[in-house]
């Protein structure tokens, strides 16, 4: 009985030790993935269009989470109009015989519509306010100290370019950085294939980041934006997704196409390590502005879902050029 409480013992301290270096519960995070994980494999055999319908839904709550985030430095962004463009985005990318256009087109609608919306500045009930309030509970003291938006008066009135400014911000950063992840879908006769190269990849590459951050890491990439960092890790996170690169177009193409084209995941591993660790980066530093520790907290162990779709937003264009470019 006692070895047994002893081996609980230190498999609890092993975890913790594991949880402080990393910055994440692992336990809860792994669970969280693996759920993940099958949910998107399930809606990729089962068919491509429940797919694109499951990217509709994740950029709709990773809006929700953008409105709260900065609501709470007092940055207004009209996401009920933020979600009906995103949709019409998103879906006239894929369902339209012209894609690009289709894309371009309501990119550029939805700049115009959200910038006006956010001008009039209209609220809906009181819903963001209680969100706002138990995000402020919830958020480190000193994080709050360190933001941009800390002022000795209290909340500071924004004018309402920098409501326009945030919102036309925000169409750039979800509807048109997640278009990027439709269109693979739509070319190449490979929907399977690309998804996976534009979601899992930059996954792995975070997981491979992580720990060869949390083991190798010595040599700090970003101390003042956000202290995990690693050059070790980006090592790591180039490694595992060039690997994971290799994998799928050995399980995908033909060996004509692995002597023509094997540089293709050598190169996909360097652009997905390179910009997702630069998706974290330029997260943890718009995150520290506004003076919050995660975007969200409705995937346990990763924050909330712009904490995890932050790298895979990112890499999205540079993949989508890849593998429209070399034909893959």
């Amino acid at each position: 009985m006692e070895h047994q409480e002893q081996l609980e013992k230190e498999t609890e301290e092993a975890i913790n030790a594991i949880n402080k270096k990393t910055g994440r519960n692992m336990p809860q995070a792994i669970a969280t993935g693996a759920v993940l994980v099958i949910l998107i494999l399930a809606c990729l055999l089962i068919s491509i269009d429940l797919f694109v319908y499951l990217v509709v839904l994740f950029m709709v709550l990773a809006l929700w989470e953008l409105h709260v985030d900065f609501a709470t430095a007092g940055l207004h962004i009209p996401v009920a109009v933020l979600w009906v463009c995103s949709a019409a985005t998103l879906l006239s990318t894929y369902y339209s015989e012209r894609h690009i256009v289709a894309m371009t087109v309501c990119v550029l609608v939805s700049l115009v519509v959200v910038a006006i919306a956010a001008s009039a500045k209209v609220t809906f009930g009181s819903r963001i306010s209680l969100a706002v309030a138990d995000k402020l509970s919830h958020t480190d003291a000193g994080a709050r100290l360190e933001s941009s938006f800390n002022h000795e008066q209290g909340e500071v009135s924004h004018s309402r370019l920098s409501h326009v400014a945030v919102s036309m911000f925000t169409v750039l950063y979800i509807p048109l950085l997640a278009s990027c992840l439709i269109m693979p879908l739509t070319f190449n006769d490979h929907p399977v294939a690309h998804a996976i190269m534009m979601v899992f990849m930059p996954a792995l590459s975070d997981t491979g980041g992580l720990f060869a951050g949390a083991w190798l890491g010595k040599h700090k990439l970003s101390p003042r934006i956000s202290p995990k960092k690693s050059w070790e890790g980006l090592a790591g996170s180039i490694l595992f997704s060039m690997i994971g690169s290799f994998a799928v177009m050995f399980c995908t193409y033909g060996s004509d196409v692995w002597i023509s084209r094997w540089w293709v995941p050598v190169v996909a591993g360097f652009m997905i390590g390179i910009a997702g660790t630069f998706g974290d980066l330029c997260a943890s530093m718009l995150k520290r502005d506004i003076g919050i520790k995660d975007m969200g907290h409705l995937l346990k162990g990763h924050g909330g879902v712009m904490d995890r779709v932050d790298s895979i937003l990112l890499c999205a264009p540079f993949v989508c050029v890849l593998l429209w470019a070399t034909g893959m």
